[in-house]
């Protein structure tokens, strides 16, 4: 496997994100995912004296990071976004005016190869965000079934040949083990027959096990809604995914929203009584230009939305 350099981490749709969440220089903001805070420092730049920016991640690597980061504006908290009411109701923070989402594996757990989660390095078989608690991949794929191993890397890395890696995962757990990157990366490139023009064929599995041990997609459904009911009235909810999965769930939960609540059918209700939509889009969706894909290749499959909440909602 080659090693290749590590990329710089560069915070995607910077400029874009901020722009969308239409700063009040007064007002609350949530950045759930701080990642290594490109985006809570251009939030702090365009506050006010009375503005407040609440950051939470789940990486203590980036809490560590974060702790550089000093203004009386500033809260930092560790936590999964699918815990952004309970943050902020232990902050005594009702409403907010903006929630900004950046989903998904970040550059610097990319590059550290003891973080587990690239091919480009042998290293623990580890893939976990939060390495405070949960279960290591490595740990998962040693108990797991062969059927339940087939369904991860068929569902969440939309592999064609899951089958055959899942059967090769348990024949090689059987003699030896599967306890590092490079010995995951080697089973399933022999499992896999045909390969994608410029993708290692471990591409795909890598992300289903990373999405997996993180529960990733079950993260962001949990806060979506926690988003939108912490919303105050013209408050923006702005989210950057980066794969199909992502951005399905993303897409399909906003346009729900800008949809009145569903209620019985012949309920005898003028229409002028409809509960409104809790949600409004604003634009469409936004994806990297040239220039930033050209210095940040990892941010072509980027998308961002973008809606906010409706005044007079009940949601």
């Amino acid at each position: 496997m080659s090693k290749g350099a590590p990329l710089v981490h560069r915070t995607v749709l910077l400029r874009e994100a901020v722009e969308a969440l239409a700063i009040k220089a007064d007002g609350i903001y949530v950045d759930a995912t701080f990642g290594r805070g490109g985006h809570s420092r251009e939030i702090l730049a365009r506050l006010g004296p009375q503005g407040r920016l609440i950051a939470l991640d789940r990486d203590p690597a980036a809490i560590a990071a974060g702790s550089a980061l000093k203004d009386e504006r500033f809260t930092l908290q560790h936590a999964a976004f699918s815990g952004i009411a309970a943050t902020l109701d232990g902050l005594a923070v009702g409403q907010v005016d903006g929630v900004l989402l950046d989903i998904g594996v970040s550059s610097p757990q990319l590059d550290e190869a003891a973080r587990g989660f690239s091919f480009r390095f042998d290293a623990p078989l580890d893939m976990r965000m939060d390495t405070s608690r949960g279960e290591t991949a490595a740990e998962w794929l040693a108990r797991a079934s062969q059927q339940e191993i087939e369904r991860v890397v068929r569902d969440y890395g939309e592999e064609r040949f899951a089958h055959a890696i899942a059967k090769a995962v348990v024949a090689a757990r059987a003699e030896h083990g599967i306890a590092t990157t490079g010995q995951f990366a080697a089973l399933v490139e022999k499992a896999v027959r045909t390969r994608e023009p410029g993708q290692h064929p471990a591409t795909r599995s890598f992300q289903a096990l990373r999405i997996h041990v993180n529960q990733e997609l079950e993260e962001l459904s949990l806060a979506l809604p926690q988003c939108v009911a912490r919303l105050a009235p013209g408050g923006r909810l702005v989210v950057i995914s980066f794969h199909s999965l992502e951005d399905r769930i993303v897409k399909r939960f906003m346009r729900e929203q800008t949809q009145p609540p569903h209620l019985p059918a012949r309920l005898p209700v003028r229409a002028a009584e409809l509960p409104r939509p809790a949600l409004r889009l604003v634009g469409k969706p936004v994806f990297p230009g040239v220039d930033e894909t050209t210095a940040n290749p990892r941010a072509r499959s980027a998308v961002m939305r973008v809606a906010e909440k409706a005044a007079g909602s009940e949601r």
